[in-house]
């Protein structure tokens, strides 16, 4: 059973946090095998996902690996992604602020 102090730390927490929350949480979810969770978070034009992938080698018997995030995003009307890594950054940080740049 959840603690009412929980939930009442979690009513105070500011946007930002909660997006920190739901992205965590889902992973959660994900990494306990819950395959109806579709992680992903919007941040302004970037969608953030994360997805396990197939590695493609002949007889790897790891496949999928991950789950590893990946952003989404519209660049002259066509969609593009790009590989992030295994721990989504900071909304404000450099890589995430680079990524329609390159």
């Amino acid at each position: 059973m959840i603690d009412k102090r929980l939930f009442a730390e979690i009513r105070t927490l500011d946007r930002h946090d909660l997006r920190r929350l739901l992205i965590y949480v889902r992973g959660l979810l994900v990494a306990h095998g819950d395959q109806d969770v579709t992680p992903e978070v919007m941040d302004d034009a970037v969608t953030y996902r994360l997805e396990h992938v197939t590695c493609g080698k002949p007889g790897c018997r790891r496949c999928p690996h991950g789950p590893y995030w990946y952003a989404y995003y519209r660049e002259g009307g066509r969609l593009r992604s790009r590989y992030i890594g295994k721990i989504l950054p900071e909304a404000g940080s450099e890589t995430v602020k680079s990524l329609k740049r390159d």
